[in-house]
């Protein structure tokens, strides 16, 4: 019996005796298959490979978690240390005994928050490694491969996890797909995470909206407006993606004249035909 691993997503899956067939989330729209088929892996193998986590200081109280080599998506996730308050905002699939005590260094997890189900990963290994819940939207329960009495799922438009610390539902990328507000980061500018719910594209002062990012799905500009209307009353001047991109200043005035830009793009009014 074994926790399999989908190497496309790096998502974990209930104990079973055999590999999956298949990977729903791999096989939905917005994620692919790999040409060379479905693999499988488990964590234990994992940690006998030449896999590590890098830790990144990006600045006062927020360190970035990195796995290399790379593995599946990708992603990064984020340690944000808040008044005695310590969250992990979303989730690699990598875990070894080295980075469970770099956290426990750090004053360990209260908590672990998902912006969406690409990054669902190893989350629950993670929660039960330090006995902490684990946020997810109600509206991406359909997602969890791997159930838990560690998960709560939570409903409406925000939660608050600790006074100064918010998620945010969003939508778009995925039903449930939420960021997470730190009042308090980037010294007291306030910092928004946002996992690829909204991406920092190549030219840092600008973000963009998706469906799916590998197929190059976009999202209607309705969804977009609505994603715009619910982020301007939010104070932040800087903004994490889950890539290591960063918009370093007027992040929330960045997210509105991109919202912007890709609206008239939809629609047709950015070109002369």
């Amino acid at each position: 019996m074994n926790h399999y691993i989908c190497e496309t997503c790096g998502v974990q899956y209930e104990k079973q005796s055999q590999k999956p067939k298949s990977c729903p989330i791999c096989l939905e729209e917005r994620q692919y298959v790999r040409p060379s088929g479905q693999t499988w892996t488990t964590l234990e193998k994992m940690q006998q490979q030449s896999f590590h986590n890098e830790w990144i200081q990006e600045e006062e109280f927020l360190h970035s978690i990195k796995t290399v080599p790379e593995f599946a998506i990708g992603q990064t996730a984020y340690l944000i240390q808040h008044q005695g308050y310590n969250v992990l905002w979303d989730c690699i699939t990598y875990l070894d005994e080295k980075t469970m005590e770099e956290i426990k260094e750090r004053g360990g997890l209260d908590a672990i928050a998902l912006s969406h189900p690409h990054y669902y990963s190893t989350q629950v290994e993670w929660a039960e490694a330090f006995n902490v819940p684990i946020y997810i939207h109600e509206d991406d329960k359909e997602w969890v491969m791997r159930p838990s009495d560690h998960i709560i799922y939570w409903s409406g438009e925000k939660l608050t996890l600790t006074e100064g610390l918010t998620l945010h539902r969003l939508g778009g990328h995925f039903k449930g797909a939420a960021v997470l507000h730190w009042e308090r980061g980037d010294q007291g500018r306030g910092v928004l995470l946002t996992g690829d719910v909204i991406q920092v594209v190549a030219d840092r002062k600008w973000v963009s909206f998706m469906y799916s990012y590998p197929n190059l799905i976009p999202l209607p500009p309705e969804k977009v407006e609505e994603i715009q209307g619910k982020v301007r009353p939010l104070r932040f001047n800087r903004l994490y993606n889950a890539f290591h991109r960063i918009v370093e200043e007027e992040a929330n005035q960045a997210v509105q004249r991109s919202a912007e830009r890709y609206i008239q793009a939809v629609r047709g009014v950015l070109f002369q035909t």
